[in-house]
């Protein structure tokens, strides 16, 4: 089996070394101090028994530490006292019950959807959306969760507001956990609970393949969180090492591969990484997650007004998946200040939903939600960021242009609708 890889290693791209992305608007803040203690909710199980018998403790206390701490109800160690006094502070020298320092929460759809701003111990800020689906019909209600797997992203597509960002850093494990156990204490005070956990946040998830990994199965694990597998997403931009790695692993987790455009010259301008794994790389490599998964890929396509949205860019993408064990969800691009584009018009999304399905191939069309708060699929920007200078604006909108421009010569340029 292959070992999951390290996304500082050399088998891996460096943060900021895609070629072709367009360069971040905004400068890194200075980071703090970070924390040294390991956060709990990344430790298994196995591990705190370790801890404990190290110091002639009785397995049966990690149990106890567990049961507190994937409670929705507990905050702290200072919750019930299982645990001897002597024993809780020893554990919280060791380990931080919480990675989150501070979370502020904003509502939109009226209160269906909600945006979390996460401070984390040296100051760096992530964001998440929890989003309700009402019952409808046979379908049950839903709680759907969407974290942030790195601190900014170092991929930089233009159409993103993460990738304004540039790069901060990675997350571990417990960062990414901690964010499901947030919302999962704010559902539980209404009597709800997480159905589903998307990792579509900020941040390339399978550049940080790792603690990915280890979060999916913290949340996963039945003696943690306990979320079904077949009710998480991973999703990548197409880090083709990244889809081995987990393929290797052979979880029922739901692939999520962001496309945006099958044309080389048109996808190394949407999406940067496209230059070290060409988008039929990435679809043979999600094929053989498929294979070896017997799970649906899905392919994620944003729609951009007169850029990747014509007859011709949906004929190529039925080309590319026909045939495969795939679904295809187009998403409206959601405004971003700092783009020189704008979303499909319905008409040429449902054209272009029309070709995919003529070839056999499921396909939907997203609702966006939480785009007044900017917490839809492309928005998350981490709200206490600085704002760009209208000088290094203009710079990026005007090398947007001409790439998209160069990109689209071999082709007539479709119309907005």
């Amino acid at each position: 089996m292959t070992a999951p890889m390290d996304a500082r290693t050399s088998t891996m791209p460096q943060p900021r070394q895609f070629e072709g992305r367009a360069l971040p608007l905004i400068d890194a803040p200075p980071a703090g101090t970070r924390d040294p203690r390991p956060g709990l909710s990344g430790v298994p199980l196995e591990a705190l028994r370790d801890w404990f018998a190290q110091r002639g403790e009785p397995a049966y206390r990690a149990r106890q530490v567990a049961d507190q701490l994937w409670s929705d109800r507990s905050v702290d160690l200072d919750g019930p006292r299982t645990l001897p006094a002597g024993l809780r502070a020893a554990l919280g020298d060791a380990f931080r019950f919480d990675t989150m320092a501070e979370t502020s929460v904003r509502p939109a759809d009226e209160g269906l959807t909600e945006k979390a701003l996460h401070v984390l111990d040296d100051g760096r800020t992530i964001e998440s959306v929890l989003m309700r689906y009402p019952a409808r019909g046979p379908r049950r209600e839903r709680a759907t969760i969407c974290i942030s797997s790195q601190a900014g992203c170092a991929v930089g597509c233009p159409f993103c507001a993460t990738g304004e960002l540039g790069f901060w850093r990675d997350l571990s494990s417990a960062e990414i956990v901690d964010q499901v156990r947030f919302w999962s204490r704010r559902l539980a005070a209404d009597a709800r609970r997480v159905t589903n956990v998307v990792f579509m946040g900020m941040g390339e998830p399978l550049l940080n393949p790792d603690e990915v990994v280890r979060a999916a199965a913290a949340i996963s694990d039945p003696q943690r969180f306990g979320l079904g597998a077949r009710h998480i997403t991973i999703s990548t931009s197409g880090v083709v090492p990244g889809i081995e790695t987990i393929t290797a692993l052979a979880p029922q987790y739901t692939l999520a591969v962001s496309l945006h455009a099958v044309r080389a010259g048109l996808r190394d301008v949407l999406v940067p990484l496209n230059r070290r794994w060409p988008a039929e790389q990435v679809v043979e490599a999600a094929t053989r997650y498929a294979d070896v998964t017997g799970r649906r890929v899905t392919y994620e396509y944003v729609m951009i007004a007169g850029i990747n949205d014509t007859p011709s860019d949906a004929a190529d993408m039925a080309a590319l998946l026909r045939g495969r064990l795939a679904h295809v969800n187009l998403i409206p691009m959601n405004p971003v200040a700092h783009t020189p584009w704008q979303p499909s018009g319905s008409e040429r999304i449902e054209a272009f939903a029309g070709t995919l399905r003529e070839a056999g191939l499921h396909t939907t069309v997203r609702r966006n939600r939480g785009t007044e708060i900017g917490a839809a699929c492309g928005q998350l920007a981490a709200e206490r960021a600085a704002q760009p200078a209208p000088a290094a604006v203009a710079r990026r909108r005007e090398i947007l242009v001409e790439r998209s421009a160069a990109a689209l010569r071999d082709r007539p340029l479709a119309a907005p609708r």
